[in-house]
């Protein structure tokens, strides 16, 4: 960790930190879930999001994950074609389908789930537990509103 002591925090090493904690985190993750289920981490969470948010669009899921539309939609092409997801007529818009897991979609982001969690407790567990972890989570979850509020890290297209 390269912070300043003197009160003024070292934005830059901060934010080198936080990157490549995010990265290890990630890869870490994306590895053991290739090696359990034969997903990879972004797969999982478009997984997750769709069983915890149903009838959830394609535009939702590029909202949610800040990745523009049009490569939300070809990963949840990949998705149909594993047989995981299926696009529905939306009733209230013509233009727009709903995506729905199916049952082996269901089961899958289930197992990953636990394997997910089990993965994340190990990786963090030790070093971040208890208050340290509290006031982490809500740092970041602080962050993340004010960056979703004000739409700073939004793709365009």
């Amino acid at each position: 960790m390269a912070y300043k002591s003197s009160g003024t925090s070292d934005l830059p090493g901060f934010f080198a930190d936080l990157v490549r904690c995010e990265t290890r985190l990630y890869n870490a993750l994306n590895d053991r879930l290739r090696e359990r289920h034969g997903i990879v981490t972004s797969q999982f969470e478009f997984l997750r999001h769709l069983r915890d948010h149903p009838g959830s669009r394609v535009a939702d899921l590029a909202a949610e994950f800040a990745v523009g539309v049009g490569a939300t939609s070809k990963s949840v092409d990949r998705l149909e074609r594993q047989g995981w997801v299926v696009r529905q007529h939306n009733p209230s818009d013509r233009r727009s389908s709903l995506l729905a897991l199916t049952d082996e979609g269901l089961m899958l982001v289930d197992a990953a789930d636990r394997t997910f969690t089990e993965r994340l407790a190990e990786l963090i567990g030790d070093t971040l537990d208890g208050a340290p972890m509290s006031t982490a989570a809500q740092t970041l979850s602080k962050l993340r509103s004010v960056l979703e509020r004000d739409q700073i890290g939004m793709p365009t297209g």
